[in-house]
């Protein structure tokens, strides 16, 4: 079969978002094992990355189906959905991505994706809207027309708000529920431990921080390599419903992406493969601001925040709720800090933190509204 340039420019573009997104994102998995000298940087990607591309096999052959891909490429009313859209959505998506790796801010990748999503949406519905003002009212101004198209686009069903409202919650759900469980694993230890030899006790966290970096990496894999696969289905999708109008057209909407990954099942493996690629390309910028600038962690506290973001992911992702795992683990790290004390976390740092997280879905989402008037110009 014959792709379009245009939809073997989006499969290339989604790919290198994932690729950006492992060593943006992944970073995060490793981040607390790096700082407690447990392993050395090389050696943490490294480990990461097997168990980012491990958690494919687990997703495909034990959960057996793809839901968090399901449920980004269901975010946008399909009617709204064609190539330009989900280009100017991935181009936007990997231009803040790389923009806040640069500054090394822990921005959400997953964030990214689905605001670049929407908002390029938003702009092909306000650009249908506008266009067929304008012909039906000639004699109106641009402005005139431009409002009439946004008094229009509101009443459309562009965005689907009962799979997108969620994801907002669990902007701040996700890292509450992390710190949450964080703080209980870390008094549950310190309980079961407060008579042990300090250097021994020390020396088994080590050991057990390999075993909880190494669940936090599986549940990154499963949380945003299906992110991509998603914007993949969504394209791969439309161009079967739309251009080709084959069996797909007759499906039920609710049935389409588990079919398309069933037939397209190298897209799931490569996108957990890129995302693994990533990683091995680290984000030590990101390291250091995950690691020691929210608080000072040691193996006790890495093995709790990490096992904490794991049981994060791994819930989010039994329910289908895409998250992200940098909003996941920076919670976790809080809440071990807050063991300690409530100084003991540096919360200039998590401000500005909390005000990158809320500006993510919007920014993106703007830039990609902008991207897409672009594209359609040319």
């Amino acid at each position: 079969m014959d792709f379009p340039i245009l939809l073997i420019v989006i499969i290339a573009l989604a790919l290198i978002f994932d690729y950006i997104n492992g060593f943006h994102d992944a970073a995060n998995s490793i981040a607390t094992i790096v700082s407690t000298k447990v392993l050395t940087p090389f050696q943490a990607v490294l480990w990461a990355a097997v168990w980012n591309f491990a958690a494919f096999f687990i997703a495909a052959y034990i959960i057996g189906e793809f839901k968090i891909g399901n449920t980004i490429a269901k975010t946008v009313n399909e009617n709204y959905i064609n190539l330009e859209v989900i280009f100017a959505g991935l181009i936007a998506a990997i231009a803040w991505n790389l923009l806040t790796w640069w500054f090394g801010i822990p921005s959400s990748s997953s964030h990214t994706l689905i605001g670049g999503f929407i908002g390029a949406a938003l702009m092909h519905a306000l650009y249908l809207d506008y266009h067929a003002i304008s012909v039906a009212h000639p004699d109106l101004g641009f402005f005139q027309n431009l409002g009439q198209a946004c008094k229009q686009l509101f009443t459309q069903d562009v965005v689907k708000f009962k799979v997108v409202i969620p994801i907002f919650l669990f902007i701040f759900m996700a890292p509450l529920i992390g710190m949450l469980i964080s703080i209980i694993i870390t008094l549950i230890i310190i309980q079961l431990y407060k008579r042990s030899n300090p250097h021994k006790a020390e020396r088994q966290f080590k050991k057990m921080q390999l075993a909880s970096s190494a669940l936090f990496s599986l549940g990154h894999g499963l949380n945003d390599a299906q992110k991509v696969m998603g914007i993949i289905g969504a394209a791969v999708i439309y161009y079967h419903v739309n251009i080709l109008q084959d069996h797909y057209a007759l499906m039920e909407p609710s049935v389409r992406f588990n079919n398309f990954t069933e037939h397209y099942i190298w897209v799931p493996l490569v996108s957990f493969l890129a995302i693994a690629l990533g990683t091995m390309s680290g984000g030590w910028k990101i390291i250091k601001t995950m690691g020691t600038r929210i608080t000072k962690v040691t193996p006790l506290e890495g093995v709790s925040a990490e096992t904490a973001g794991a049981i994060t992911l791994f819930i989010t992702d039994h329910f289908g709720i895409p998250v992200s795992t940098t909003h996941t683990v920076t919670g976790s790290i809080i809440g071990v800090g807050l063991t300690k004390r409530i100084s003991a976390v540096r919360w200039g740092v998590t401000v500005s933190l909390l005000w990158a997280w809320i500006l993510t879905i919007p920014i993106s989402a703007l830039v990609a509204g902008i991207t897409y008037l672009i594209v359609i110009a040319f």
